[in-house]
């Protein structure tokens, strides 16, 4: 029998909206229900937010909050080959990465408790010129308002933590919409942040399957912060809407670009490069996807790619042994199909996969130069796909690497310390991996898109510093 969550937020007399069905993405089996959210409900949400916020007396303590964050990684820690389990049973990731998954969680929630014992203003120098003479100036930092935060399926938990925890972390009341095909894990975890200790008003949880709903919860004017993860598309339309004064961060996708030098360490780099394109069958934001290779070697390269694909387990994504899971719904797997089949048809050599496995689950796929005007070389497929373009030189590459509205994560393979520099200085990205993988993150780095591919910094310190304001109290005294 299937579980139900009802609606997340502290107005337990509101009624739902309906009832949304949750289906395993490999088999399409029921596994849960949810209630979703009305007007009625946004609204509740949101005036329980902001009266939370607006209330300064009964804020959160620091160490209310540390308290409740310890005791949700020590329970999250108990219950993690449940939470990985069920993370690969609603998002398709295979156990083995999910498991990694909720270690990230736990350590992020972890980051956000070390980033509160850490959190300080400054002093600001006074009485270095008459008009500051006599005065002492400082800044404590304090929460910007209410959150409002709207996911993505692809890590149904590790990105709800690094989302909500530092809104709990900074002291803002937070509301988060979890994507519609992986809520569970989102509700998981705030279960485990109110046994913890966590009021209810504090950290609640919708779902939304009516856009104008969704609309009315992020373009309201009671939200302070909008963290946004997910398609370009939606997130420039909601920034765009947006109340005026709401500070927003967007993550988008990329079409991220590798360059592989002749003189790069292939048996050492591309079983990375294989791991960062068809991990978690290439639905993540900065899979590898365009690959460029020196002209004497790219064709071993795509081959040698090709042959660690076909390698790969693909299938049942709670199994062990699974290393390639599902497409997130079988639309996906249909418009994979489409946009390789256009390669192969405009020239391209598919040296593995190409052909669907099912209705949902599709497998690792080398093509070797596709025409520029093809999908796979101008837009993110988000599917087990790399790309494979031979150059001449390295400036070839990188202007092809440049050439998209898109900026994200990028690499360069390479034993020459001068051409990594290079590459490094010349690509389009807000980060560079030298002899890695474009999918490589740690949860306390800098992670963020340019271009069309986001707006401002990721990572959970990022988060939980633009979820803060400072604060100056400049103080009088004859006797300074």
């Amino acid at each position: 029998m299937s579980k139900h969550y009802p609606l997340m937020i502290a107005n337990k007399q509101i009624e739902s909206a309906g009832l949304l069905e949750v289906n395993a993405p490999y088999d399409l089996k029921l596994i849960a229900t949810v209630d979703t959210a009305n007007g009625l409900a946004v609204e509740s949400a949101l005036e329980t937010a902001e009266q939370l916020f607006k209330d300064k007396k009964n804020w959160l303590s620091v160490d209310q909050r540390i308290t409740i964050l310890e005791k949700t990684a020590s329970t999250m820690q108990e219950k993690a080959e449940t939470l990985a389990f069920s993370a690969a049973l609603e998002g398709g990731k295979p156990l083995i990465d999910s498991r990694v998954e909720v270690a990230r969680a736990i350590d992020g929630i972890k980051n956000c408790i070390e980033l509160m014992r850490n959190n300080h203003g400054e002093e600001i120098p006074m009485s270095i010129n008459p008009a500051s003479n006599n005065r002492l100036a400082i800044t404590r930092r304090e929460p910007i308002g209410v959150v409002v935060a709207v996911s993505a399926f692809n890590h149904p938990l590790n990105l709800i933590v690094h989302q909500i925890g530092p809104a709990i972390a900074s002291g803002c009341p937070v509301i988060i919409k979890p994507a519609e095909d992986t809520p569970l894990s989102c509700f998981e975890l705030i279960n485990i942040l109110r046994e913890s200790g966590l009021p209810d008003g504090w950290c609640q949880a919708l779902v939304v399957n009516d856009l104008a709903v969704a609309s009315q919860l992020v373009t309201d004017s009671r939200v302070a912060f909008f963290s946004f993860i997910g398609s370009a598309k939606v997130g420039w339309m909601l920034r765009s809407q947006l109340a005026p004064g709401a500070r927003c961060a967007l993550e988008h996708g990329g079409v991220a670009p590798v360059i592989i030098e002749a003189d790069a360490d292939l048996d050492d780099v591309l079983p990375l490069i294989a791991k960062g394109g068809f991990y978690h069958a290439g639905q993540v934001c900065v899979s590898v996807q365009r690959v460029f290779v020196d002209a004497s070697i790219a064709h071993k390269v795509a081959e040698r790619l090709a042959d660690m694909g076909n390698d790969m387990t693909v299938g049942d994504p709670t199994l062990d042994s699974t290393e390639i899971g599902p497409l997130i719904r079988p639309r996906e797997t249909q418009r994979i199909s489409e946009w390789v089949n256009e390669a192969i048809e405009k020239g391209s050599e598919c040296l593995s996969g190409g052909e669907a496995i099912s209705d949902t689950c599709y497998p690792a796929t080398v093509l070797f130069h596709p025409s520029d005007d093809c999908l796979v070389s101008r837009q993110e497929i988000f599917g087990p796909v790399i790309c494979v373009y031979p150059y001449e030189n390295i400036d070839d590459a990188i202007s092809q690497a440049n050439s998209l509205p898109f900026a994200f994560q990028a690499a360069v393979c390479t034993q020459n310390i001068d051409k990594a520099m290079y590459a490094y200085k010349h690509l389009d990205a807000s980060a560079v991996m030298i002899n890695d993988h474009t999918a490589f993150r740690v949860d306390w780095m800098p992670f963020a898109g340019l271009k069309q591919s986001g707006l401002g910094v990721g990572g959970i310190p990022h988060t939980f510093r633009d979820m803060q304001i400072e604060k100056l109290m400049v103080l009088r005294s004859k006797s300074l």
